[in-house]
């Protein structure tokens, strides 16, 4: 049967190096309405503190994207026969202030929301989960968060700004966005200023994986594990690039060394089947530091992953 919704512009149509700029070459809409699922930019990185870039991430992501097929051969997963899916377009931020970028990140995610869509994002920076999480927890009360990272992001301020991409999950925490027994944190690694680093989400109920206790293993069952703490409540999914190693992702703003495989990157994804996922993003993309492309690829890989996650996805036997 021919499908009847949306699809990715394939490369026998066009060639991979043509046609839209949009995620997966997906048709472009202005609003969310009548979608499942909605993938959005937000080309932000004024809360990042060391490497800036990834407000070209968005646009990196996309591009690379049109490498990829709508079929998932692994999972067998059918994203575009089963859901609705587009592009709606970056959020148009304020470049110049990050404290007002968070009700205008915040609105335009909400704006999602309210359609009866599932937001899809692509970074920029870190900061940007903070107003997204704004906007799913006025709709869907507190969440779980499964945050695969080589840092906590829990700092109180950072240069006393408390709006930063080292801050964003304090923030969320302090709102009650999220369930701090709901969290689960992935791939944590390197110096840090104090022990609360990692400490503090412990401390609260959440459960801290450092790199080292993922290191030469499949974390196929570390995700069973996830699977069962984070129960039938919604969840969103929020994936930065810099989580992994930097021989794989070195396009980032603050790359650690010793970090996660690709493959493990993808297992913690694909390991989010069957939860409640009511928003995803990828972040952290700065394609400046990557001028193979590489980490951009990783990206837009990331979010097809996550696309593929998500609930009301078919399976083809």
């Amino acid at each position: 049967m021919e499908p009847t919704r949306p699809q990715p512009l394939g490369g026998n149509q066009m060639p991979r190096f043509g046609g839209n700029a949009s995620f997966m070459r997906l048709p472009v809409r202005e609003s969310a309405e009548g979608l499942d699922v909605a993938v959005y930019g937000v080309p932000f990185d004024i809360g990042t503190s060391n490497r800036p870039g990834a407000r070209f991430g968005p646009r990196a992501v996309r591009a690379e994207s049109s490498l990829l097929r709508p079929y998932h051969m692994a999972t067998r997963a059918a994203p575009f026969d089963s859901l609705t899916v587009a592009d709606v377009g970056d959020i148009a931020i304020n470049t110049f202030n990050a404290p007002a970028c968070v009700p205008i990140i915040r609105d335009g995610v909400a704006s999602i929301v309210a359609a009866g869509a599932i937001p899809l994002g692509i970074g920029g920076d870190h900061t940007i989960t903070h107003p997204v999480l704004q906007a799913i927890a006025a709709h869907h009360g507190p969440v779980g968060v499964v945050h695969v990272d080589a840092h906590a992001d829990v700092n109180p301020t950072m240069f006393g700004e408390p709006v930063t991409h080292g801050s964003w999950l304090r923030r969320a925490i302090e709102e009650s966005l999220v369930d701090p027994t709901r969290i689960v944190q992935i791939g944590l690694r390197g110096s840090g200023y104090t022990a609360d680093d990692f400490d503090w989400v412990r401390s609260l109920g959440g459960r801290v994986v450092t790199a080292e206790e993922c290191w030469h293993r499949s974390l196929v069952g570390l995700m069973s594990e996830v699977r069962e703490q984070m129960g039938a409540a919604p969840v969103y999914l929020t994936f930065d690039v810099d989580g992994l190693d930097p021989s794989v992702a070195p396009g980032t703003g603050t790359p650690e060394v010793g970090g996660l495989t690709s493959i493990q990157g993808l297992e913690i994804i694909r390991g989010c089947r069957g939860l409640d996922l009511v928003g995803a993003d990828v972040v952290e993309v700065a394609p400046a530091y990557d001028t193979s492309g590489n980490t951009a690829l990783l990206g837009a890989n990331l979010v097809f992953e996550q696309l593929c996650v998500l609930p009301g996805v078919e399976y083809r036997p």
